[in-house]
Order: C-alpha cells, then sequence, then structure tokens
C-alpha cells in the first residue's frame, strides 16, 4: 500500500489526540528533550504543554523591544534512532492496511496497528530502550496521520491561525494572548516544505500543482487551508494559512464574558431572530464575524430549519434541524467550470428545501442578489461581509458583483460591525473583539443606531426608541414597544444568570434558550429564584 493511500484513506476522517501505547510493557518515563536555547535577549514570559512529554512551547519577550516569540521545544531524535525510524517507516507504510470501513478515530487505529507491527520488528531493527520507541512512533504518527511538523502548534488551543511565508522563512502564528508572533519553526528548503503542503492538500482530499498553484480547502477537524504552491504565484516558494477551527466554539455567553456583546445587545439579537429579523455582521479579516455569527445562532428557536452555505465548513450549530452546504471546485481543467458547484447555486437550491432561517457564511458576489431574494420572500436570513463600517458595506452590495437594488437593502433588517481593538487594562495593551455598533435599515439611507460601543467605558449604549425592528414586532405580535423592551430585560436576566453559573458551552446555552422558548414564564420565575433550570442538567448529562 502506498504513502499516498494510507494518507487518502485516513485524512477524510476526524481529528483525534491518542497516547501511543506500547501494549502491557512497564511504562517508563520519558525524559523531556534538552531545552532549546532562548533567543539572546529574550527572557520566558510563559511555558506550557501541547503534548505530554513531546512538545512543550515557551512565550518569550525581549525587555528591550518588547517582541514576543514562540519557541517550539520537540523531543528529537537522534542519529540512531532517526536511522531506525526511516527503515520503520518504510514498513509501516508497506504494512498496514486501510481500515475496511469508517473509524472515528484515525490516530489510535495508526496507534494499534503501529504497535503490532513495532513488536514484529523491534528485534531485528536492533536494540533500542522503550523510550527511543516511544519518540519514534509519535514522530511516525505526526508525519503520517498526523500534520507533520506543525503538528504541535495544531494542538495549541491558544493559536488561531499558522501561516508560512516560504522557504527559510519563520513560521508565524495568531495567539489569543499575544497576537501575531514568530515561532521558531521554518522549512530549510523548497522539497521538506512542498511535500508537507502536498499532503496537507490529500488530506484534505484535494490536489495542488504547479498547473493548479491555488486551493482553498478543509483539513480534518474542519480547519481552513489556503495554498499557495511553490514559485507560480509568490517568489519566495510555496505559502500556506491555516485557519484552525475550535472544538469548542464560543457561545453567545462566551463573547459577553470578553465583552465583544453585552447583556442587552444579546438579549436584542435574541428578541430579533424569534422575530425572522435578518442579520448582518461585518469586519475585516479575523475581526471575529464568523464567531459572532456562529453564537447568535444559538439564539435562534429550536425546531426551525436552517440551511447554511458556506465555501469551507466554519459554522458549527446545536440545531437539529440543521442542513449544511459547502461549495465546490470545478473538476475541469483551464477555464473549465464543469463540476463546480458555486454559492450561488447553493443559495438558489436552499430555496426549494423551504428553510426557516438561511444562514451564508460569507457573502461577495451573485450569491448576494439571491439571499435578498429570499428574505424578500419571507425567509429569514444571515450573513456576514467584509466592509468596515455600514457605509463601505452599503455601497458593497449596490455596486458589481453583488449589484442590490437600493429597494432591497431595507430587507437586511439589522447590521453589526465587529472589529479588534486594542484596549489597555490593567498595565497591559491587548487585543480584542467588540461590537462597533448595531444598526437598523429603516429605508435605504435612513439607518437607526441602537447600539453604540464607548471605547473610554468600554461598554455598549442602547438606544431603544430608535428601534424600527421593535416597532414592526409590536405591529405584528400585539405588544406595545415598552412591553418587548420588558421581554428584552427578562431575557438579559436569563443571559447574566448563565453567565453568573458559568453555562457557557453552546449546547447548553442551547438547551436553556430551547426551554425559554417552550415555557418562559416559568424559567424566568426560576431564574429570579436562583434555582437550576432542568435543561442544563439534561444537556450536561444526555
Amino acid at each position: 500500500m502506498t504513502q499516498l493511500r494510507l494518507r487518502g484513506t485516513l485524512a477524510k476522517l476526524k481529528k483525534v489526540r491518542v497516547k501511543i501505547s506500547l501494549g502491557k510493557r512497564q511504562q517508563v518515563a520519558i525524559p523531556s528533550s534538552p531545552q532549546r536555547p532562548v533567543p539572546r535577549g529574550f527572557k520566558i514570559i510563559e511555558k506550557y504543554p501541547l503534548y505530554e512529554p513531546f512538545a512543550h512551547v515557551a512565550i518569550v519577550q525581549s525587555p528591550r523591544t518588547g517582541e514576543y516569540k514562540y519557541v517550539l521545544d520537540e523531543l528529537q531524535l537522534d542519529p540512531l534512532e532517526r536511522s531506525v525510524y526511516r527503515r520503520i517507516l518504510d514498513i509501516l507504510l508497506a504494512e498496514i492496511e486501510s481500515p475496511k470501513e469508517e473509524i472515528a478515530d484515525p490516530r489510535r487505529f495508526f496507534a494499534e496497528e503501529a504497535k503490532k507491527i513495532v513488536d514484529k520488528y523491534r528485534i531485528s531493527l536492533g536494540w533500542l530502550p522503550d523510550v527511543s520507541w516511544y519518540k519514534i512512533l509519535y514522530h511516525a504518527e505526526r508525519d503520517l496521520v498526523g500534520f507533520g511538523q506543525i503538528d504541535p502548534l495544531m494542538r495549541d488551543p491558544n493559536i488561531e491561525d499558522i501561516s508560512c511565508d516560504g522557504v527559510q522563512r519563520s513560521v508565524y502564528v495568531w495567539h489569543r494572548a499575544y497576537e501575531s508572533i514568530e515561532t521558531n519553526i521554518e522549512f530549510g528548503n523548497d522539497e521538506e516544505l512542498d511535500n508537507m503542503v502536498v499532503k496537507l492538500v490529500h488530506m484534505a482530499g484535494k490536489h495542488v500543482s504547479s498547473a493548479f498553484p491555488i486551493v482553498d480547502a478543509s483539513l480534518p477537524g474542519k480547519h481552513r487551508l489556503a495554498v499557495c504552491y511553490r514559485r507560480e504565484v509568490t517568489p519566495f516558494g510555496t505559502a500556506f494559512t491555516i485557519r484552525k477551527f475550535r472544538e469548542d466554539p464560543y457561545s453567545i455567553i462566551d463573547l459577553i464574558n470578553i465583552g465583544t456583546f453585552s447583556e442587552e445587545m444579546a438579549a436584542y439579537f435574541w428578541m430579533g431572530l424569534e422575530n425572522r429579523s435578518s442579520i448582518m455582521v461585518l469586519g475585516g479579516t479575523a475581526a471575529g464575524k464568523t464567531t459572532a455569527l456562529n453564537a447568535l445562532a444559538c439564539l435562534i428557536k429550536p425546531g426551525s430549519k436552517i440551511i447554511t452555505i458556506e465555501e469551507t465548513a466554519e459554522l458549527n450549530l446545536s440545531h437539529e434541524n440543521w442542513v449544511s452546504l459547502i461549495a465546490r471546485q470545478s473538476y475541469g481543467l483551464g477555464g473549465s467550470n464543469v463540476g463546480e458547484v458555486a454559492l450561488f447555486d447553493l443559495v438558489k437550491t436552499s430555496m426549494r428545501h423551504r428553510p426557516d432561517i438561511l444562514i451564508v457564511g460569507e457573502v461577495r458576489g451573485q450569491e448576494a442578489y439571491v439571499l435578498f431574494q429570499a428574505l424578500a420572500t419571507g425567509h429569514g436570513g444571515m450573513c456576514t461581509m467584509h466592509a468596515e463600517n455600514l457605509d463601505s458595506a452599503i455601497k458593497r452590495l449596490t455596486s458589481k458583483p453583488m449589484e442590490i437594488a437600493p429597494a432591497y437593502v431595507p430587507l437586511m433588517n439589522i447590521i453589526l460591525s465587529i472589529q479588534r481593538v486594542h484596549l489597555i487594562k490593567g498595565n497591559e495593551k491587548k487585543a480584542y473583539r467588540r461590537v462597533m455598533d448595531v444598526n437598523e435599515i429603516a429605508d435605504y439611507d435612513d439607518y437607526r443606531n441602537t447600539f453604540k460601543w464607548h471605547p473610554t467605558k468600554d461598554e455598549h449604549l442602547s438606544a431603544f426608541d430608535k428601534s424600527v425592528m421593535l416597532s414592526s414586532v409590536s405591529e405584528r405580535i400585539g405588544q406595545s414597544k415598552k412591553e418587548l423592551v420588558e421581554e428584552i430585560g427578562r431575557r438579559k436576566d436569563v443571559l447574566h444568570w448563565m453567565r453568573e453559573r458559568n453555562i457557557r458551552s453552546y449546547k447548553d446555552v442551547a438547551a436553556i434558550v430551547a426551554e425559554y422558548y417552550a415555557r418562559p414564564k416559568q424559567i424566568y420565575e426560576k431564574v429570579l429564584a436562583g434555582e437550576e433550570v432542568k435543561a442544563v442538567a439534561a444537556s450536561r448529562n444526555p
């Protein structure tokens, strides 16, 4: 069996972490690798493990410039172990058979099969201590079913992005605490970098070559991969960026806790989504648009039929009645579009599935026109768009290639703008995501600001007296605007109650929201009394 076949089979399955086991042999302590020297002039700020005992990381800082660096300390093979590793790698590739059926844990499958093969050839390969076999199997797992040299970075939950700009250039990461920082990882030559990128692309089930050097794909685990291959479009060699996908996505409670939303704002969106208000999230690259969209989706009424449309899968909803549609690239050569399924096609097709809520990951082309047509027929809709503010968004919507008629613009009821800002908390200046403002579209060129972020106080100020959405809902359901504002206050209390009890998992939050939709008075009374809600225990102990 070829190496490519093994990778192709296992790469379609979910990525998991397993501890490599050598069976019933006595477990031995594995010594840490020798510490890589901290760059001269830097001091260690923070250290934490990535995969005990094989990989650790140290965040270091220069006292003079304030610059941070990400130093990966990974257990390395000595020359003898490296020699045995090359031989055992050939044996593993030749003898591991493809699983006959779909499996959930490719790393566990590999570890079990590799253990059997190592036991079989261990004596003939020469004597090595158990410690060495642990190290060899770790590197085999990393290189065959893992992400290769960047596998430790993929294990770091603090990293959002991993990017490589070319050969003999340091890999950079976007760290949640330290933002964009340089690592001590680099690829020494074209062959090393190209081979790793080809493997990543194959893991995603795609093809890359000099003829087709640009690839956008989803890796196992829903991580987003963008590749520019070799020197066809970049002079520095192959470049890639991986946008990591959180296994435990941010819920609306998480975003309230970190200050992106306020409790009152979240309650306002909850009210809007219940009444099928359409919502657009604006922002620049890595501003948190998709994260905000995913968190807001937790507030959608249970039982609603939701269809999500994306180029690469990033949304993760807790609703049962959810259909996820993903665009597909062309199978044709040259300029042919044979086999292509674009966002435009998916949005058109979704209308035949009668969705209650249509969520488009990002609008930037003709699909925007179809989305607005869907809104005109009474469907609820949510989407994101690259734009810094409301004015820029309206100009993009009404220009090519979207070409939304000004009369259709009010169909997008609420537009919120989210940005990454730098605030001084204590004595440190850090990056945070904040909703800058929330505007309702009363008409083309008539925008009502309902929330505004106050940077000095770091709080959101509301202005419900300007809201046209509440006035519209009031007319439809026969409640006064004052009563609706009071209902927003009650939902704010429910959100605050969840925060106090650290109910933050998106599944737990969705369960409470569903319970409130079903029995609002009873749930609110329990919240006021500080009682436990049954949905919490049920969601945590299914």
